[in-house]
């Protein structure tokens, strides 16, 4: 064991698809643990979702870097054989299947903790695995509906819009690989496994604690935190500004030379600035709008305020800062090319063509595992 690969010796069988279970499971590979990724014939529907490449997308890549990857049709005697003798080297087994698919399947918690009693089981569903919403499909969107986030993310059309990454697959894949760190640190102490049930729902509700503590305390209206807050569009694009303290305003009115509303008994105060908004926009718009991101940041840099032109992700990757620190690192994805990958923190940078920088191929590692296991007929 070592800091870099402190779940080294621990076999993981990742039966999850998507993102939210896969994504967990790339994280203990990255980790050091084997992930052994068992597909059915077709793939993980992650494969297929966005552009293809081949047998990848992004998604797939993402989610399954550091991987080794096996098909065993659950349908067939044969291949539910070869899962039960990887389930018994395991120390880790995922799934997301709906509420009744894994024990029908014969590979629920009871299945496969008779096998290996030691083994921590994590199932991850979207709704989870009781109440009155349990059977419904869903995915990142329909939770961002779910629990409000799109209520509070409206565009000037007025419509809720949902936010375009997948905030609530990846809130939840952060929970389900701290889950299952903390159940493998216990079973040092603990003489059975344990079982884990995740889902979207609450992961996605884990990343709102603020917003949903505050809705319920200002009766749905919260008042935003601190005026003035927000994206203002600057000459050549857009600039976004966080004011922390009523002593900022001042020096944000310096920093734009706007003396005018410096001095305004209207906007002395974030409670008078809030209620006085339309006013206090009436004289920032202008401000910014006549002058162009490079130098809005230069000024407000200057002044010490929080800002940050609204980047692309191209050009996120581009900026110097991201590259001097090694923010994210890039491989060579077979079949697909040079993919940026962001740096997983307190680990050392991904080399490009090494098991831990690759994400696998359908089927990719089928006779060396097979080997592994001492199977009789490696095909």
């Amino acid at each position: 064991m070592s800091y870099d690969a402190p779940f080294a010796g621990l076999r993981v069988v990742d039966l999850s698809q998507g993102i939210a279970g896969p994504y967990s499971a790339m994280l203990l590979a990255q980790y050091g643990a084997d992930v052994v990724k068992v597909e059915p014939p077709e793939g993980d529907w992650a494969r297929g979702l966005g552009k293809r490449y081949g047998d990848m997308t992004a998604f797939a890549i993402a989610a399954n870097l550091g991987k080794r990857s096996i098909v065993v049709d659950l349908k067939a005697e044969e291949d539910r054989q070869i899962l039960r003798r990887l389930v018994s080297t395991a120390d880790v087994f995922l799934e997301s299947f709906r509420p009744g698919v894994a024990a029908r399947l014969g590979v629920g918690y009871p299945d496969v903790e008779a096998i290996n009693p030691r083994l921590i089981y994590l199932s991850v569903w979207g709704f989870g695995q009781a109440g009155p919403d349990a059977e419904r499909p869903a995915v990142d969107t329909v939770f961002q509906a779910y629990t409000g986030l799109m209520s509070v993310n409206r565009g000037l059309d007025g419509i809720p819009h949902r936010v375009p990454v997948i905030v609530m697959d990846m809130a939840t894949a952060l929970a389900n690989f701290q889950a299952m760190a903390v159940a493998l640190y216990a079973r040092r102490d603990e003489p059975r496994g344990r079982y884990i049930e995740s889902s979207l729902l609450r992961g996605g509700a884990t990343i709102q604690a603020v917003s949903l503590i505050q809705h319920h305390l200002e009766g749905g209206k919260p008042q935003p935190g601190l005026t003035p807050s927000g994206t203002f569009r600057a000459s050549d694009g857009w600039i976004n500004l966080t004011i922390l303290r009523d002593a900022d305003f001042p020096v944000l009115c310096d920093a734009l030379e706007i003396p005018a509303a410096k001095g305004d008994p209207r906007f002395a105060t974030n409670d008078l600035r809030f209620a006085n908004v339309a006013a206090l926009n009436a004289l920032l718009d202008p401000a910014f709008a006549r002058r162009t991101t490079a130098e809005l940041s230069t000024r407000l840099r200057a002044a010490r305020l929080m800002h940050q032109r609204v980047n692309s992700f191209l050009e996120f990757l581009d900026d110097p800062h991201v590259q001097a620190t090694g923010a994210v690192t890039w491989i060579e994805q077979p079949g697909v090319g040079r993919v940026p990958v962001p740096s997983v923190p307190g680990l050392p940078p991904l080399r490009s063509g090494t098991p831990r920088a690759t994400a696998p191929s359908l089927d990719q590692h089928r006779k060396e595992i097979l080997a592994e296991l001492g199977w009789g007929s490696v095909g």
